[in-house]
């Protein structure tokens, strides 16, 4: 019986693949890919057909291969599925390694770049060529041999830690649970959500209501439960996950595993000559040096704080004056934000849950795209799925020509990484037959799931969400570059890559677009123009105290990569004690490990790199002002956009691309004005 892995599908065969599967799998591609490789090497001449081609069809095979394996072990985590995904990190780890430590291959691109028929070759194809010779060099090709078997050991051990780091949070996450008998006891938790907590009870054999640190279990305590105590109980179990507090004290700590990473990664940077890993980390990002992150962090900083703080102020008074409150604790802030919101405002985000039923946002979201940019979404019925939930879409452009698929997963479960994410399943390229190899995404968040009759309820911070991940996945599906490497959202540096996402957000506040995303999901009335004025009016409710947030999570990462001292005892929560005095106006409990759990940057790619949301927003705000200013549904403009910004994957550099569609370089005011921060 044939391998799943190792065909050439269209989709991955998600219902065929087998545990143990895997291994032989990965086995297979990386040894005979290395064989391949050795015989390019070999062979002349070294030409873009001759060596690039080949290559690229390489480094495909190994994608296909790995990719449906890392998704499902992020959605569908089993303890074979981790053990066997574990088991080939390291393989992938070497080969990588390998590859980028091979003199001969990494000659044969500098022929490629020395030969007189380089100027032919077109801008796209000269990216390529540049990019490669520029990992080269990060991977320690000019290293001397005892040098690259030391990074290529670090490379290694790094990948085993972060994955660590990643199945300790999860672990954390799920070994965690309350039983209540009482409703009572769960005074304010909306009726949907004591629903969800009661079926959780069912399916595990309790009486009552199980609850759990799934987000949309935690979010609904932290938020609308008034018994302060279990807001309390909720809080610190949440905050201390995988860390040497708290109620699972020593479960799955993952203390030691960020020292050792911190560690590791600022040895690669040394070895390759770097100061530090967040210099390294700058050489494949949009911003220009480490002092220009840390002034553009500072400088916001100092333009949120006030803002920030004269917010924390009022709820303070607001908590004091309803419940006598003294001192506001961290596990007060979410409650007191949305009583002090629905007070303000007279709406609350569970109020506009009904007018957001998921349906009926999928088809506004394809709706406005398609108003926006032209194309269609349609959804394809028969395919193999990891869990009934998930659904399969496909994007048709203007021509009726098939620019991308893409999988969509929404709902929370047990054993699913949590928060959103998009990612890629395959990429766009031309095969050396001339024939395109069609892009596909996977969308995954973690939604309350629809309960009995009613159906998956969304609340507005929910659908921004969605609208954040689909710009993600569209700016990898409308590629129209024909290398892998640089098609979609591969090659696009780290601090651009949130522009899409973070500019499609914009369309969930529009008065124009809100109609098409809305309606009652019982009577399918919009969503009336009173509460959309209300909502509107929310849009910079306790927004300097969300951007002072980002900024302490983007501060505290890049700080422990620039300042990173091995000697240093305690340095990582010193830093981050620091960051907060400086920055943050939320109280932090002194048991909190927020960052045992922080996996953007130890078990994800933002490492040395949170501030793109922030950096890559400035873009995005600056961005959407076009519309605003020449129509929302300009047509000239989004095909604009497709042009410059969604099409061009990592072909170009960002800052030249935003100046072809914006005709001028970014600018921070478009950022503090739609967080109503730009005093004038």
């Amino acid at each position: 019986m044939s391998n799943p892995l190792l065909t050439e599908y269209e989709l991955p065969p998600f219902k065929s693949i087998n545990v143990q599967d895997i291994m032989p799998a990965i086995e297979n591609v990386l040894d005979d890919n290395l064989k391949k490789i050795e015989k390019l090497t070999t062979e002349q001449p070294k030409t873009w057909a001759d060596l690039i081609k080949p290559l690229e069809a390489l480094d495909d095979r190994l994608h296909r291969a790995w990719s449906p394996v890392r998704h499902l072990n992020a959605v569908m985590s089993s303890e074979a599925l981790r053990k066997a995904y574990n088991e080939c990190l390291p393989k992938i780890s070497d080969y990588s390694t390998q590859v980028g430590q091979n003199k001969a291959l990494y000659e044969a691109f500098l022929a490629i770049k020395n030969a007189p028929e380089f100027s032919n070759l077109d801008s796209a194809q000269k990216k390529v060529i540049q990019n490669a010779l520029r990992d080269f060099k990060l991977q320690g090709i000019a290293l001397s041999p005892e040098k690259q078997a030391q990074f290529k050991s670090l490379k290694k051990q790094l990948s085993e830690l972060e994955s660590k780091f990643q199945d300790n949070v999860l672990d954390a996450t799920d070994h965690w649970h309350m039983d209540i008998e009482d409703s009572a006891k769960l005074a304010g938790v909306p009726e949907a959500d004591l629903a969800l907590f009661a079926q959780k009870a069912t399916e595990n054999k309790v009486s009552g209501y199980r609850l759990t640190l799934d987000f949309p279990c935690y979010y609904a305590i932290a938020t609308y439960a008034k018994d302060r105590k279990l807001r309390e109980t909720m809080h610190e179990a949440y905050v201390t996950r995988a860390s040497d507090q708290g109620p699972s004290k020593g479960n799955f700590d993952n203390s030691a595993i960020i020292v050792s990473i911190l560690k590791i990664r600022d040895e690669l940077a040394k070895l390759l000559d770097y100061p530090t890993y967040a210099h390294y980390s700058l050489e494949k990002k949009m911003a220009p040096s480490v002092n220009a992150v840390m002034s553009f962090l500072e400088e916001l900083a100092l333009k949120a704080k006030p803002f920030a703080q004269k917010e924390i102020n009022e709820l303070e008074t607001y908590a004091k004056k309803q419940d006598n409150i003294d001192r506001l604790q961290p596990w007060d802030t979410s409650f007191y934000s949305e009583k002090l919101r629905e007070e303000q405002f007279s709406i609350s985000q569970e109020e506009l849950r009904p007018y957001f039923p998921a349906h009926k946002v999928i088809e506004g979201m394809f709706k406005i795209v398609n108003k926006t940019f032209g194309i269609s979404v349609k959804p394809i019925h028969s395919f193999d799925a990891w869990h009934d939930s998930v659904q399969l879409f496909e994007v048709i452009d203007k021509d009726n020509l098939l620019r991308g698929k893409f999988y969509l997963d929404l709902y929370a479960r047990p054993k699913k990484r949590q928060g959103a994410w998009m990612d890629d399943a395959i990429g766009r390229r031309k095969k050396v037959d001339a024939s395109l190899q069609t892009p596909v995404a996977y969308i995954t968040c973690n939604f309350r799931p629809g309960m009995g009759d009613e159906p998956a309820l969304l609340t507005h911070d929910e659908v921004v969400t969605l609208f954040h991940e689909f710009g993600h996945a569209l700016h990898h599906m409308l590629t129209q570059i024909d290398h892998l490497d640089i098609s979609g959202i591969s090659g696009v540096p780290w601090d651009a890559v949130e522009l899409p996402s973070q500019f499609l957000e914009n369309w969930c506040w529009q008065k124009e677009a809100l109609p098409i995303i809305s309606s009652h999901y019982q009577d399918q009335k919009p969503l009336p123009e009173e509460m959309f004025n209300k909502l509107l009016r929310t849009k910079n409710f306790l927004s300097g105290m969300h951007i002072a947030r980002q900024i302490e999570f983007a501060l505290f990462d890049f700080r422990i990569h620039l300042e990173f001292d091995s000697q240093q005892k305690n340095q990582v929560q010193t830093i981050l004690d620091e960051v907060r005095k400086k920055v943050a106006v939320v109280p932090a409990a002194s048991y909190n490990r927020f960052q045992n759990s922080f996996t953007h940057i130890f078990s994800g790619g933002y490492c040395a790199g949170y501030y793109s949301y922030l950096w890559a927003e400035v873009l995005a705000s600056d961005a959407f002002s076009r519309f605003k200013e020449e129509g929302l549904f300009n047509p000239q403009v989004g095909a604009a956009f497709m042009q410059h910004i969604l099409e061009k994957g990592g072909s170009e550099e960002p800052e030249v691309l935003f100046r072809l569609f914006r005709g001028r370089a970014h600018k921070i005011d478009y950022l503090l004005e739609d967080y109503g921060l730009l005093v004038s």
